[in-house]
């Protein structure tokens, strides 16, 4: 069955299917004969629908890898256009990862890519451009992989809806491209949006952890990242557990928390992970940083007006880096306020939203309850005075309009 892949510089003569067929079933092991024989019944019907869904089961056949290529390239060929184009593009994805060479795969690709019409079929062509763009990533061709990223985000972002497996295309590939840069805080948002958008259990189970492993590292090295709380959330961490990555799990909650004592304690273990430890001097200052907020946060109100003294003692700083790392905070937006130089204060009006640990919400409880009791307080000493009032009050009257007359 194999013949030379058609390209678009190649014309495609018009296929005698009853004969490919009859061909393919002398050439292909017996277990793949009754999808070559359903191939023969249904176009020979014209029922595109259930043919599709045959050729789908044939591609996902284990033994029918030796003849993805040639049954797409001929035999769909023939016919895709009456296909719906969204699951012919998922069809020709699967079927150009059994080519081999770079050159050839790509041109397979660009074939299929020019043969869908934008128009008709917006969502088929994100697919195909995002496929293309991992292709080439995995080729080492970084800017023709930004360039197909960008013109599926083109399209992408002007369609009112989509189904999610086309968005996972897009942000999968995005991701592994900021990964690639070397980009962590790009990689993390468009990882955890990936994530979004498919079933995990969709993943081997050596996906998931190493996806689980890159987010947490993205997570400590984004420069822009101060709020984990998405990344917590997420069932992947789990993944995590068990794992000679478990503690990695920890440090990410430590962060969270701003808890420095558990840093440090958990500092003896970035060897483990050489881009942690290269770069020790940044997640000090981020650990600091999310001390502030943590120190900030279990504040009331009426008492966030912090010495440098306090910020000191909090973050474990010296007394003078203590305004740089308040000025740090303001303009990475982690909390809003003002800085008073000649007292050494800082007045923090407000601090970023995050995602509280069991032991934060705890004090939050608190801080509640204590709320309540003050209110409460304040009713019992105010209540007999509104009785005094209620008791000495003027009468009101009411008026009826049509009479002018009071109404007792």
């Amino acid at each position: 069955m194999a013949t030379p892949m058609a390209t678009e510089k190649t014309p495609v003569p018009k296929l005698d299917v009853e004969e490919y067929l009859t061909t393919a079933l002398s050439a292909t092991p017996q277990e793949l004969h009754p999808f070559f024989i359903a191939f023969q019944d249904l176009h020979s019907r014209k029922l595109w629908h259930q043919l599709t869904t045959k050729l789908a089961e044939f591609f996902d056949h284990p033994l029918s890898r030796s003849y993805r290529v040639d049954v797409f390239d001929r035999f769909v060929r023939d016919f895709e256009t009456k296909l719906n184009q969204l699951k012919l593009v998922e069809m020709g994805v699967k079927v150009s990862k059994e080519i081999d060479n770079p050159s050839t795969h790509l041109i397979f690709l660009k074939s299929l890519s020019e043969r869908i019409p934008t128009d008709k079929a917006p969502d088929a062509h994100v697919l195909l451009l995002a496929s293309l763009a991992h292709a080439k990533l995995l080729y080492g061709d970084i800017e023709g992989t930004r360039v197909d990223m960008d013109a599926a985000w083109a399209i992408l972002d002007s369609l009112p809806a989509v189904e999610s497996r086309v968005r996972a295309a897009y942000y999968k590939v995005a991701a592994d491209y900021y990964k690639a840069k070397a980009e962590y805080a790009p990689y993390y948002r468009n990882s955890l949006l990936y994530l979004a958008c498919i079933d995990l259990e969709d993943l081997e189970p050596e996906e998931r952890l190493l996806r689980a492993h890159d987010l947490s590292l993205s997570a400590f090295l984004g420069d822009t990242i101060y709020n984990f709380g998405e990344l917590l959330m997420h069932p992947i961490l789990d993944t995590l557990n068990g794992t000679p990555h478990e503690w990695i799990k920890r440090l990410l909650f430590t962060f969270n928390e701003g808890n420095i004592g558990k840093f440090e304690a958990l500092a003896p273990l970035f060897p483990r992970e050489p881009i942690l430890q290269e770069n020790y001097p940044f997640l000090r200052q981020k650990i600091c940083l999310m001390a502030l907020i943590e120190s900030v946060f279990k504040r009331s109100a009426y008492d966030r007006t912090m010495s440098f003294q306090t910020i000191a003692e909090e973050t474990r700083l010296p007394l003078d880096e203590v305004e740089h790392l308040v000025m740090k905070a303001l303009s990475l937006k982690l909390i809003k306020g003002s800085l008073d130089q000649v007292d050494q204060k800082a007045q923090i009006t407000w601090v970023q939203p995050r995602v509280l640990s069991t032991e934060q919400i705890g004090q939050l409880a608190k801080r509640l309850a204590a709320w309540g009791e003050k209110l409460h307080k304040v009713e019992e000493r105010i209540a007999p005075e509104l009785n005094i009032l209620w008791d000495f009050a003027p009468r009101v009257l009411r008026y009826d309009d049509s009479t002018s007359k009071a109404i007792p």
